[in-house]
């Protein structure tokens, strides 16, 4: 799944305006539609993975019953038929929503199956460490045999190098799938009864943490996506490294320290702060790059994206886990546990918004700033490129940092929370067994 993220995240725009020949600002739309429409779209997932039961539990099925769709679907968004402009846009639109939809439908019971997996509250922070280190070492994966892989198998011929290269990230993702599949347990007691759209949305009420994580989510979201969108543009028309898109973007390896030190630094800091200050790092990241920027010096901005991606990694670790203590705070507040349509808005639909927005603004920006193609580049569209690339991301990390200083009142009340559920599950088993 990460594989395919990746590859979507990172090099999706300029695919489709360099490689398939789509406008750029078109381009940007079809990434805004497609993202949101699936991400309005994530409730619906939401509702269905609460009404779904089965003997493999209520997360695990979908590994199996989506692991193959989602693979077709990722080769086919990056095949490129030879079809009009409008055509090409229809198509470019048709295969991005469906790639999007089963994306989310994949990725949201990868998500919930934390809060499903363990009732710790320290265990699921190490849990996540462990599903974003691989997730990152996907990333960095695509990074570094992805442009080589399309060069060496296309043999010039971009169109064809993408597409055969998605054909052998698809083979090789249905089996990882599957491994999971197989050897995930779900061991957190479930409701028996199948939940109601209407009990689904009950367990948003009064979760303020769930309110402040998708918040806090959401900005950062449109932060790392605008960054990676555009930085293929601004590395090759602004520093004229077009060399150093796949080092620089292979960089997101370093987020691995932090992930792998997150179960150190909420042992000694609270969440809240660990989770402030890799936002804070993220933006002070698009400052140092900027420095770097106006001196001309690719080692600055090299710096600049190191620290980026070091902070993003705890910045983006943290909000799964908090999310999965959100699904306890709904339980303990309203007595229903929603962890698929919890977690389907509060980490699904935070990303593909994010991601919409992330991807289409820069294509506007850049748009309105006279971006063209495979040519050289004013400056006036060069400052809509540093604009897309520096600014965006900066202004959307600061914004992310706003509402998680509001957790830290509700992280005091974490053990408190869990002490209470823990009490009302023995009760219904003392209850069952008479």
């Amino acid at each position: 799944m990460t594989i395919f993220f990746g590859v979507f995240s990172f090099y999706i725009l300029k695919f489709y305006v360099d490689v398939y020949g789509l406008q750029v600002a078109a381009a940007g739309s079809i990434l805004l539609i497609a993202r949101c429409a699936d991400a309005f779209g994530t409730p619906v997932w939401g509702v269905l993975f609460e009404k779904v039961r089965s003997r493999h539990g209520k997360c695990r099925p979908w590994f199996l019953w989506l692991s193959v769709p989602f693979a077709i679907s990722g080769v086919l968004t990056f095949t490129t038929p030879h079809l009009g402009i409008r055509g090409k846009i229809f198509y470019a639109a048709v295969t991005c929503v469906t790639c999007s939809v089963l994306y989310t439908g994949i990725n949201t019971p990868v998500s919930s199956i934390l809060a499903e997996l363990t009732q710790d509250v320290r265990e699921r922070v190490t849990l996540t460490t462990f599903r974003m280190f691989g997730s990152k070492f996907g990333v960095l994966f695509v990074n570094l045999s992805l442009l080589a892989l399309v060069a060496k198998l296309g043999h010039g011929n971009e169109r064809t190098g993408f597409l055969l290269v998605m054909c052998l990230y698809a083979a090789g993702s249905i089996p990882l799938f599957l491994i999971g599949f197989r050897n995930l347990r779900e061991t957190v007691p479930q409701q028996q009864k199948k939940l109601s759209v209407r009990q689904s949305v009950n367990a948003l009420r009064g979760n303020v943490p769930w309110f402040i994580t998708f918040m806090a989510s959401l900005f950062f979201w449109i932060a790392f996506i605008a960054r990676i969108s555009a930085a293929p543009f601004y590395f090759q028309y602004v520093l004229h490294r077009t060399s150093l898109i796949a080092w620089a973007n292979s960089l997101d390896a370093v987020s691995l320290a932090s992930i792998l030190l997150l179960p150190f630094f909420c042992r000694h800091a609270s969440k809240t702060t660990v989770w402030a200050l890799s936002l804070a790092g993220c933006a002070l990241g698009q400052v140092i790059a900027f420095q770097g920027t106006q001196t001309h010096s690719s080692t600055v901005v090299m710096a600049g994206w190191t620290v980026g991606f070091l902070a993003s990694g705890a910045a983006m670790a943290l909000p799964f886990s908090i999310l999965a203590t959100s699904v306890d705070y709904g339980e303990w507040k309203t007595g229903i546990r929603a962890p698929g349509f919890l977690m389907a808005i509060g980490a699904a639909f935070c990303l593909k918004a994010g991601s919409g927005l992330g991807g289409a603004l820069p294509a506007w920006i850049m748009n309105a700033y006279g971006y063209v193609p495979n040519a050289a580049q004013t400056l006036h569209s060069i400052q809509g490129i540093v604009m897309s690339c520096i600014w965006l991301p900066a202004v959307a990390y600061a914004l992310a940092v706003v509402p998680v200083l509001f957790y830290a009142r509700y992280e005091r009340q974490e053990a408190t929370v869990q002490q209470e559920l823990a009490s009302r599950w023995r009760d219904l088993e003392a209850a069952a067994q008479l």
